[in-house]
């Protein structure tokens, strides 16, 4: 009886925590508060590459953050996804409120549509390697978990690999962003998707060069720009502000189905040398 009920908690529980490796714990009380146990900072990587939106991350990269992000895209120990998302969603809302989204907000997020989380996605050989997405999984969770707090979410995974690029690990900053230049588009269809809701946030499990976010938010304003065009032909009567209102997105229920302008994106977790940016 004893090993039958051995076997059964096994099946519930993991083995060990995906921090530390403590046993019979998804996560435990230490891993979680080095998860999410600090409010979430704005984080710059260094060089900062640009175009990059603003970045808000959960957790420095390192130590008990490591092992569980690791632990849930290489060895796939799904029952870290729901802290991870927690971890994720806390970094969303501190983005928002800086881009004055927040909790003061919340009617206006309402009748602006739910706020939109594209995940940067992983490369298809990766996924099929892996057997899953983790960016996505984990977005899918933060955004189960803003809802529970009131804040309305979705995820739109619209983002697409143009062509195939080569492994990033062992890259450079300067490397990176050039390996992963013009790699990444929306989806066919995505645009419209996209122009249904509110604010849109970039979010990914890791940041180290910026690279991923900033390629992402690349594909996101190129389709916005399109789809402006398509909506809003410039003419020869159209004024001078007109044409500098830039990124004035909105939606359809504002008129014109514009793709929204990227906001900020959020990551659970960032290089430490990241959350130093008070820099000259």
């Amino acid at each position: 009886m004893r090993e039958w009920w051995r076997d059964l908690t096994d099946l519930v529980l993991p083995a060990e925590c995906g921090g530390c490796g403590r046993a019979r714990t998804v996560l435990c009380p230490r891993c979680r508060t080095a998860l999410s146990g600090a409010a979430p900072r704005r984080v710059r990587p260094v060089p900062e590459p640009s175009g990059l939106p603003v970045v808000h991350a959960a957790a420095r990269y390192a130590d008990e953050v490591r092992a569980a992000l690791l632990a849930h895209k290489e060895r796939g120990v799904l029952a870290l996804t729901a802290p991870l998302g927690v971890a994720l969603a806390g970094a969303v809302r501190a983005g928002l409120r800086e881009a004055r989204w927040g909790a003061g907000e919340a009617e206006d997020i309402r009748g602006r549509g739910p706020v939109l989380l594209v995940p940067v996605p992983s490369a298809p050989r990766a996924v099929r390697t892996r057997g899953h997405d983790p960016a996505r999984r984990i977005a899918l969770a933060a955004a189960g978990e803003l809802r529970r707090s009131g804040t309305s979410a979705r995820v739109l995974a619209v983002l697409r690999q143009r062509h195939a690029v080569a492994d990033q690990s062992g890259l450079g900053a300067r490397q990176r962003l050039h390996n992963l230049a013009g790699a990444l588009a929306v989806a066919p269809g995505g645009g419209r998707l996209l122009g249904g809701g509110g604010p849109v946030v970039l979010v990914d499990d890791l940041m180290t060069t910026g690279a991923s976010l900033t390629e992402s938010a690349r594909a996101l304003r190129e389709a916005q720009a399109e789809a402006k065009s398509a909506v809003y032909p410039s003419s020869a009567g159209e004024g001078r502000e007109e044409r500098k209102a830039g990124p004035r997105m909105a939606g359809p229920n504002e008129g014109g189905g514009v793709i929204r302008e990227v906001i900020c994106a959020a990551v659970v977790a960032a290089s430490p040398d990241s959350f130093e940016i008070n820099r000259n």
